[in-house]
This record gives C-alpha cells, structure tokens and sequence, in this order.
C-alpha cells in the first residue's frame, strides 16, 4: 500500500470518527508494513497503540479493506532505537519499547509524576464526624476507601460549601495510601485538570498528559464544575473518564450541586455522571454541628491546657452558626485562641463579645414569605394559591411543602405559620408537615426537591 493511499483512508477516517478524535489518534500514526494480511502501525508509546487498537483498530480494519487493502488485522508497535543508538530520555517508562522495558516496581499515589494537589493531613475517615446529613456520603466513601473491587463508578459526592466534600475526597486518598500503596491514586481539582490540559496543549505535549492520566488506578477530581462551559476541557475530561471507565479503574467527583444542576455541563458528561452513585451530603442539623464542635473542641483542650470551657457554650455555638462546617470551626478557633491571649475563661459572654460579627452573619433568618415564593417557583404555581383554599394535588403538595420547609427552617410556631397559610389550623400545620416526612421515605423526586428548596433559601 502507498502512502497516498493511506493518506486518502486517513481523510476518510477523519470525516468519519471527527476531526478531535483523527487529531489525537489517527494523525500520529506511522503505516510501517502490510502483508500477510496484516497491516503494522507505528505508535508514540505503548499505551498509545493500546487505546487505539481498542477503540479505533476496527474502524482502521474495515476502511483499510474497503479501500483494497484485505487487512485481517492491525497491530501497533513503539519504534525501537536503532542498535547503538543514544536513547532520548523517557519521560514515562511506557515511552521504551515494550521488549526492552523493565518490570515496572510498585507505584505509590505520592509518585513525582502524578500532577496530584497535596492532601490536607488533618481530613481522614477518624476527623470527619459522621450524623444523620451525611451518614450515606460516609459509607459510600468508605467502600471506595477499601480499594476492593469496583462497586459503583463514578462516586459522585455534592452539596454546599462546608459541608465535608473535600474532607472525604482526602480521606478516600489516606485511607487507599495504606491499604493499597500499589495503586496510582491521583487527587486534584477540576481546576488544576484544566490547568494541567492547557499547559500541555501549550508544550505540545498532549499525549503525555493522556498517557498520565489514563494510567492511574484511581482519580478523584474537586469540584468538577469548574469545568462547565469550557469546551476542549470538557472533552478530553470526557475522554479520561471513558477511558479509565473502560479499564475498571475508581473514579471520584465532587461538585457543589448534582449533575443534572450543573449550568453549561455537557449533556454526555453529565450522562456519565449519573451513572454511577449520586450522593448528596445534606445542610447540618444540630446535632452534627455540635458533635463537630465537640470533637474540636478536645482537640483544643490539649493544646490550650488550663483554658477552662463553660458549659452551654457549644450548644449555644451549634444554635447559632448554621451556615457551614468551616464558618463553625473558624469560630471555635478563633475563641480559643482569643480566650487563651486574654487569659479568661470562654463564657457565653466572652463567645458573644469574640464573635460578634460571625454571630450578626449567621443571623440572618429565613421568613416564610420567602419559603413560599421559592416553593410557588419551582413548582410553577402562583403565590396565591400558596395561601388560597385550592386543594387540587399539584397545589396541595407544594404547599404541604412550604410548611415542611417553614417548620424546619424558621423558629415560627405553628399556629404562626398557620395565619401565614391564609389562616389554616395549626393542626392542618401538622398534617402537612408530617405527610412530607412520611413522603420523603419513599419519594426521591421529593426528597431531591426538597434539598434543592433548602440549599436555595440558606444560600
């Protein structure tokens, strides 16, 4: 076969797989030989002809024969150095010809070259305070931590800010760093993938960055949607997630809301996103706020010994300051260290004094009128009939709604909230409330709205 001839099966493949998946693949290849059937290819790295005989080798086959060629099968080999020859320095192991490369010694996620963002010492499986909010996102990131076989692909952990996402992305890495040193686990942000991209697009250098990535036995990426919008990241982050989907390999993502609210997301990533476990870590209640301030709080007596704690005043913190984990610990912190300079006891009053302007943020409170118009917004109904006497289902479940959410998140009693419902019974009040728990048991579309309504009105 000439070269004018694969050149014009090369036009062909182009128009037929696009032009990003010709570029990145099809355009490198070398033809070296045909016969006997077989048509020989010579590929940048092992890895490189790997990807391409599994995904394009039949497309190469079947317009090879179409064109004349009666080609069996392809085989794609690493052009050896000629004997004798000085061998330019590797920048992997998988740039050597496969015959002359060593048996590669066990891999640690700590590897110079995995690109990965450092791992914050103090977010492990024994910091993170598992409650009610977040007890699923716990137990799903436990079983990824075990580094057994793949269960579920990707974990896609979301909620708001503070709420443990990173945490658990780190412990996830701690915990495969001891069980499994053999595993390339590699951790970073959605904004350093992108970082990492565009630099190699820059140095001309993409099929190292693919190389790279598509070799780790685990990759967890922050914050993925910092990539919507972006279009040629969002390819090739499209591209590794199939790739190491396709190898078996652990993938861990995780967003500030699920992907189906991901604003500019491609829909075939956000496809692949949903395929796997969607986990939601919900706002905190109480009770996780102050075992998180409990735990803190041991942590401090140690380190600021003799400051004496009065009673009340974590409870009074876990009241207070209900807008994220960080916002709480930042508090604490901050009062102890405060407490410690002055030399007094931390008392409610010195707490008030101290975090003042924390306590006025966190003040802010929700009304039921605000309640009511979300609710009426997302379910397309008019505020009206929020508080009007329609008991037509695709208003009367809105509205049981809006109480649930006015009982959860106002301090108004129900004979309050009642008058604000066109001046229903605190007992119909109740009702509501109550058919919403029980609903919420058993319908997700519910218990996914609701999540939603409540991250909106505490934004």
């Amino acid at each position: 076969m000439t070269n004018e001839t694969w050149g014009e099966i090369r036009e062909q493949l182009e128009k037929h797989l696009g032009k990003t998946n010709y570029a990145t693949w099809i355009e490198p290849l070398r033809l070296s030989d045909l016969k006997n059937g077989v048509a020989r290819f010579e590929v940048p790295t092992s890895f490189f002809g790997d990807w391409v005989n599994r995904n394009f080798g039949d497309h190469i086959r079947s317009h090879l024969n179409a064109n004349g060629q009666q080609v069996d099968r392809v085989e794609f080999a690493v052009k050896a150095a000629p004997r004798g020859a000085a061998r330019p320095a590797a920048k992997t192991p998988e740039s050597k010809p496969a015959e002359a490369r060593p048996r590669p010694a066990p891999r640690r996620a700590a590897d110079e070259d995995l690109p990965g963002a450092p791992l914050d010492a103090r977010f492990t499986f024994d910091s993170f305070v598992v409650g009610k909010p977040n007890e699923l996102a716990h137990a799903a990131a436990r079983r990824v931590a075990e580094g057994g076989p793949v269960t579920f692909n990707p974990l896609f952990l979301y909620g708001g800010v503070g709420l443990g996402k990173t945490h658990l992305m780190h412990a996830i890495a701690h915990e495969l760093q001891t069980r499994r040193p053999d595993l390339r686990v590699l951790y970073l942000s959605a904004e350093q993938f992108m970082y990492r991209f565009v630099q190699a697009l820059r140095d001309r250098s993409v099929m190292d960055f693919k190389e790279l990535f598509r070799s780790v036995d685990v990759l967890m990426v922050d914050d993925v949607q910092f990539i919507a919008g972006k279009d040629s990241t969002q390819e090739e982050f499209f591209h590794t997630f199939n790739a190491l989907v396709d190898q078996n390999k652990q993938i861990v993502i995780s967003a500030d809301r699920a992907p189906g609210e991901i604003k500019d997301l491609e829909e075939r990533i956000r496809s692949r996103l949903q395929c796997g476990l969607v986990v939601d870590l919900h706002p905190t209640d109480y009770e996780l706020r102050l075992g998180i301030l409990q735990q803190k709080a041991d942590q401090y007596r140690d380190q600021y010994r003799g400051l004496v704690l009065a009673p009340g005043v974590l409870e009074f913190l876990a009241h207070r300051i209900t807008t994220n984990v960080r916002v709480l610990e930042g508090a604490l912190t901050r009062l102890f260290a405060f407490a410690s300079l002055v030399g007094r006891e931390i008392t409610l009053d010195l707490t008030q004094d101290c975090l003042a302007d924390i306590l006025r943020a966190s003040d802010r409170k929700v009304t039921i009128e605000e309640i009511q118009r979300k609710v009426a917004e997302h379910y397309n109904i008019r505020l009206s009939d929020m508080i009007g006497p329609k008991r037509l289902r695709t208003i009367a479940r809105p509205r049981q709604i809006a109480m649930y959410l006015a009982k959860q998140l106002t301090p108004r009693s129900l004979p309050e909230i009642g008058r604000r419902f066109g001046g229903r019974d605190h007992t119909t009040i109740m009702h509501g409330v109550r058919k919403i728990e029980e609903l919420m048991a058993t319908d997700s579309q519910l218990a996914d709205d609701l999540q939603l309504l409540r991250r909106l009105l505490q934004a």
